[in-house]
């Protein structure tokens, strides 16, 4: 009965365990028929036409097993006409590009464009877009065929003509971006330049402390002994026509000191030579007492006077001081001063806009009784005796001056506007300049030519500044235009105020150097391999050149 019994409940689980088992494949067969069932039942809301289908990711593969099930030449179709359109892209993308670069390839670019046609003219073909396109039903495989081989041969081209573009393109890519650069640099370049003329004319046109100081102390010294400084007597050599005759103009006490005295140290005979210096109302009194405490050596003459002693120098009669006035002229002038300053014609010879400046066109008038004269700028050093200049025949001219061209530099058409008709009409644009510094003029030709007569009519013109630009060479040039006579360039060597260049050979043979630009020798900027030419005749024994601490 123990036996029986046992057996029995054996039986029972045995069976409840195969049941269980036919349960769990029962379920699994069905899950694998409904599988089935899903992946290759057509999606009843699906469009016919594929075209209109992703082509990427899930939907891709969803669309691929509906392709095979309806027609597997469309999916070959598809991927022909996505290359088609990838290359139409890539094409129109290098035709972009190029023109971005504004390369000189006009061809290539023509070809770009027309292989990007090409390829949209293949799907627009009615054999094409009938057949493969717009075609619902199953699609021709020779037509296929005939659409692949059409889309490679147009990508082949695309790309050979892609690879040989694409070195030009990295070519000219370098070209342009070293066109960028010099162009970035150019313009610094510039701001640069203009930034350092115009810091450098600043430099030139103030006031050293120094030059300041010694003024101070020579008006100091003045009115703590009057007496000692009273003004003497016109002396009858001021007016003899048979002594040596220098014209000097400036306001600055110690260059007018060093042109006088280099000057002297060099002459034969020191004592026939008459200087006739003229400066403003402010410094007129210390020129006086530097020279009363400093008197010439040799024995040479000297005058002093300011440029309001000379009553005939009125706005009624000088242009120029007319045009002072005019708030229009000072207007234009202020504009033009930092351009000028990059200009390296009008860096030269800018100066203050002064009457004191404009007295070299008024000599005869100054000086009645004189038959020659000769002008010295106060930032001239001699070095030999200049009496040989009085020898000189000027052929009956009245400017004798040395020549500053060289080629095609210095000529007049830097100096004067001949885009204006009257002066087109009037002078050679290729005509040599010449340089002011150092000149001889003979006194009765200019009277005889009227030269000062000739300077007004044209600085009348010139009243808004469309002739030329303010200085006194340009004017220079006009006034004494056909009255010129070349000198030998060994009396007069210019530059010593800009060029770094100029050949101590030559510096050593001139009777006069001429430290003309912005560099001036007693500025702090003057170039350091001329600066001794012009120290050396300073007089540093004299008390107030220490006091004020020149530095030299």
């Amino acid at each position: 009965m123990a036996v029986a019994t046992r057996g029995a409940r054996g039986g029972s689980s045995f069976r409840s365990l195969f049941s269980f088992r036919i349960f769990i494949s029962a379920i699994f067969s069905l899950l694998f028929v409904a599988t089935l069932s899903v992946l290759f039942t057509t999606n009843p809301s699906t469009s016919n036409d594929d075209s209109d289908l992703p082509t990427t990711g899930n939907a891709y593969v969803h669309r691929t097993f509906l392709a095979l099930k309806s027609d597997p030449l469309r999916t070959r179709m598809d991927l022909i006409h996505q290359q088609a359109k990838d290359h139409i892209a890539l094409v129109n993308a290098y035709g972009a590009y190029a023109r971005k670069l504004k390369l000189d390839i006009s061809k290539q670019l023509k070809m770009f464009d027309e292989l990007a046609h090409n390829f949209s003219d293949i799907v627009l073909k009615p054999t094409y877009k009938a057949s493969l396109f717009d075609s619902d039903g199953p699609i021709d495989e020779d037509v296929l065929r005939q659409f692949e081989k059409e889309v490679k041969d147009r990508v082949k081209i695309a790309r050979m003509i892609i690879v040989e573009a694409k070195e030009n393109y990295d070519n000219q890519l370098k070209i342009q971006k070293l066109k960028d650069t010099i162009f970035a640099v150019h313009e610094s370049l510039a701001k640069a330049k203009k930034n350092g003329a115009l810091a450098s004319l600043i430099s030139a046109r103030s006031i050293p402390k120094s030059l300041h100081c010694l003024a101070m102390r020579l008006m100091g010294e003045k009115i703590s002994n009057p007496e000692k400084y009273r003004d003497e007597e016109p002396k009858l050599e001021f007016e003899d026509p048979t002594l040596y005759h220098y014209a000097i103009f400036s306001e600055n006490v110690i260059a007018v000191s060093v042109v006088v005295r280099s000057l002297v140290k060099n002459a034969v005979e020191p004592w026939k030579h008459v200087f006739h210096d003229v400066t403003n109302r402010m410094n007129v009194g210390a020129m006086k007492v530097w020279f009363k405490m400093r008197p010439i050596e040799g024995g040479a003459f000297l005058e002093v006077k300011s440029v309001e002693e000379f009553t005939f120098l009125n706005s009624s009669y000088v242009p120029i001081l007319r045009q002072l006035e005019s708030a229009k002229m000072k207007q234009r002038y202020l504009e033009n001063q930092a351009d000028n300053a990059t200009n390296d014609a009008n860096m030269k010879n800018a100066k203050s806009l002064s009457m004191l400046d404009h007295l070299r066109f008024y000599l005869p008038e100054m000086y009645p009784k004189l038959y020659k004269i000769l002008l010295l700028d106060d930032d001239v050093v001699v070095q030999k005796d200049l009496t040989g200049l009085w020898k000189i025949d000027l052929d009956g001219k009245v400017n004798g001056a040395v020549e500053i061209c060289f080629g095609s530099f210095h000529r007049y058409a830097q100096y004067l506007n001949f885009s204006h008709p009257l002066i087109k009409e009037s002078f050679n644009p290729k005509a040599c300049a010449w340089a002011y510094g150092m000149n001889i003029f003979n006194l009765d030709a200019w009277r005889h030519e009227k030269c000062t007569d000739n300077y007004h009519y044209w600085q009348n013109l010139n009243e808004d500044q469309t002739l030329w630009t303010a200085g006194t060479l340009s004017p220079g040039l006009i006034t004494f235009y056909s009255t010129t006579k070349t000198l030998d360039k060994s009396w007069h060597v210019l530059g010593l105020g800009y060029n770094p260049s100029i050949s101590m050979d030559e510096i050593s043979n001139a009777a006069v150097i001429h430290y003309n630009g912005n560099m001036k020798p007693w500025l702090d900027i003057a170039l350091n391999q001329y600066k001794n030419l012009w120290t050396k005749y300073v007089d540093n024994n004299m008390e107030f050149v220490q006091m004020c601490n020149f530095g030299l």
